[in-house]
């Protein structure tokens, strides 16, 4: 601090005591965890909108889970269950059948469905991961 004259002053101990509790509340305040709530679909993938706490959403703002984009497919590995037919022949004995295929799925998101949406650092973007319920 400096007094008119261009002397310096000592600041007073609650002086330094104030601005240093200020300082942990702005460091605090912008460390405040974002907490998920839920949105509602305007529009779907892949131009999805959603409507959260009044605001709309638009998808420069969205990180969507890649499975509600339409057309997502993924390889999957694995095998059946153990099952045998009724006749008692050889051939219809238990067994199983592998699988390793790639499959395409068609679930999306669709106006008015619920979804978790959590917001990302600052608030500008927000993760949309679930479809949700109420119950």
């Amino acid at each position: 601090m400096e007094k008119t004259g261009g002397e310096k002053v000592i600041p007073s101990a609650e002086h330094s005591v104030n601005e240093m509790v200020a300082i942990q509340h702005d460091i605090a305040e912008e460390h405040v965890p974002l907490l998920p709530s839920v949105g509602r679909v305007l529009s779907p993938p892949p131009d999805i909108r959603v409507k959260w706490n009044d605001i709309t959403l638009s998808k420069e703002q969205i990180y969507l889970n890649e499975y509600w984009l339409p057309g997502h497919t993924r390889h999957i590995v694995g095998a059946t269950s153990y099952k045998g037919g009724g006749s008692g022949d050889a051939a219809y004995e238990s067994h199983n059948h592998p699988i390793d295929n790639d499959e395409t799925w068609t679930d999306t998101l669709r106006p008015g469905d619920l979804v978790s949406a959590y917001p990302q650092a600052g608030g500008q973007l927000f993760l949309i991961e679930n479809r949700v319920v109420k119950l």
